[in-house]
């Protein structure tokens, strides 16, 4: 038997699984990393700890698991997409690490919309431009530290830094890029025109080559095999994009499906054979499986929310329940359990790290009166994360017939009314994913295609991928959550020219 490693890296965890070749999870090791927030707006990561974070989750990985390291064929990376991972020409990091949920460049994007360039840009990468990319991020540095691009020799994806780590060799990977409007999806490769376009000529020699997902980028050096356990010379493949990696991991492989990740961001994706550019849909990018694009809609309004709401708002229940063995999941289950969805009219806006309906949005609780408690207001929250979701899926369905079934996966598949509560309110069956770390399971079947365990990705999904169970809709919630899906878009409209107050 042989096994494959998934390095999987998210906003707050670095995590490393180990699966064998069915995609049974072996073991996993996940490590907290730390983010850094010198300002308001900037979220960053110190790139040495980084790396030692990985490296700790790797050697962890596999001692839980107790495998020969030798039996390991291959390994690969699911990252945070956007953001920005800058190494300089001494090989060390330029400046920290840049998280997708930063919000310093929003100016830079504003004035390109003023200016038409975003149009110019769409022509070339069927994509709006985001705050929080990798280009908006290089042109706010170019007219803030413009020293750091001076030092600065290859730009990355979080994971494109940490496979350089482990190999030593520099690429960028398709998925990534084109994510994060680097890509001319015409040409399928960088582009000085496109560069131009954003007056960053200057980094357009920084860019890597470019791989595809299953590609092999290069082999584990004596020095990261020492840290990291795995050994010398296995092979490494470029890897993904985390929403690639979780929709592959859900079986995301052909037309007809689609999935949704909610995790810290909500995600909601399908893949085609041609992007969708008639102005509905903010991103296409190119998907793991050569010759398919991702149309994705995205946010960072999912349930990064929640874990706010429990750091904040339920300190004494979580320290209560954990010193009885349990977990504060099965209070926040019970509490929303306890509310029916028409007996509570609190609307939350999950906006707290970001949002899709304007930059400088906010998280906000609208209709609290004195007869509501905590309960009523988590309520709130797993609707509100549901009704953002809602919002993404409703202009996907624009451009494909509904689905039979969307799979979900991340944080809020754990739970069984929350997943009830996107079924009710979708008025569509949810399939819920076997329980495992699905970025690191996608990064682990880069890793085998690039391995030959499987042929490609249809075989690797037909091996790997299992459905726990499906949640139906009820027919008798329907009218009630389309009247809360109102009220939810009624706020969002109703504040729209409040936001400027917030900016600061």
């Amino acid at each position: 038997m042989k096994y494959l490693v998934g390095i999987d890296n998210g906003g707050t965890f670095s995590k490393a699984a180990i699966f064998d070749e069915e995609g049974n999870q072996i073991s996993v090791a996940s490590v907290p990393t730390e983010t850094l927030t010198p300002k308001p707006g900037y979220t960053e990561k110190d790139l040495n700890e980084l790396w030692k974070v990985n490296a700790q989750a790797v050697r962890q990985a596999i001692e839980k698991s107790e495998i020969d390291p030798s039996d390991i064929a291959g390994v690969s990376f699911s990252g945070a997409g956007k953001g920005l991972y800058m190494v300089g020409y001494d090989g060390k990091p330029s400046y920290n690490g840049i998280m997708s949920t930063d919000t310093r460049a929003w100016e830079q994007v504003e004035k390109w919309y003023r200016d038409g360039v975003n149009k110019k840009v769409y022509e070339k990468t069927f994509q709006e431009i985001l705050a929080v990319q990798p280009v908006s991020l290089l042109a706010w540095f170019r007219d803030n530290q413009p020293e750091v691009l001076e030092r600065t020799k290859y730009i990355f994806a979080v994971k494109d830094y940490i496979r350089y780590m482990l190999t030593g060799e520099a690429y960028s990977e398709y998925t990534d890029c084109s994510g994060g409007n680097l890509v001319n999806m015409v040409t399928k490769q960088h582009d000085r025109e496109l560069m131009a376009l954003y007056g960053l000529e200057d980094c357009y020699d920084k860019l890597p080559p470019l791989k595809y997902s299953a590609e092999i980028c290069g082999y584990v050096t004596r020095e990261a095999s020492e840290q990291t356990l795995l050994p010398e010379g296995t092979p490494v493949a470029a890897g993904m994009f985390d929403v690639n990696a979780c929709g592959i991991a859900s079986g995301l492989s052909d037309e007809e499906q689609m999935c949704m990740i909610a995790g810290t961001w909500s995600i909601n994706e399908f893949i085609g054979k041609k992007p969708v550019t008639n102005g509905t849909v903010d991103l296409n990018s190119m998907f793991c499986m050569p010759g398919y694009f991702l149309i994705e809609e995205s946010s960072p309004t999912s349930a990064g929310n929640m874990e706010w709401f429990i750091r904040n708002l339920m300190n004494y229940e979580k320290a209560e329940i954990e010193e009885r063995g349990g977990s504060v999941y099965d209070i926040t289950n019970e509490w929303v359990s306890s509310i029916e969805p028409q007996d509570n009219n609190v609307i939350f806006l999950p906006f707290l790290n970001g949002s899709n309906e304007d930059a400088l949005a906010k998280g906000t609780f609208v209709g609290l009166t004195a007869y509501h408690n905590k309960k009523h207001m988590l309520r709130a929250v797993y609707e509100g994360i549901v009704f953002s979701h809602v919002t993404h899926v409703k202009k996907l369905l624009r451009n494909r017939t509904a689905p039979k079934s969307i799979r979900l996966s991340g944080g809020a598949a754990n739970s069984d009314v929350w997943v009830q509560i996107f079924a009710d309110a979708l008025q569509i069956p949810i399939d819920v994913v076997g329980d495992k770390e699905l970025g690191a399971q996608g990064a682990a079947m880069a890793a085998g295609i690039a391995a030959g365990i499987y042929k490609d990705y249809q075989d690797a999904v037909s091996r790997t991928v299992t459905i726990t169970k499906t949640v139906y809709p009820r027919p008798e919630y329907k009218e009630i959550y389309e009247r809360k899906y109102a009220a939810y878009r009624a706020v969002i409209d109703g504040l729209s020219g409040a936001w400027e107050y917030f900016k600061n």
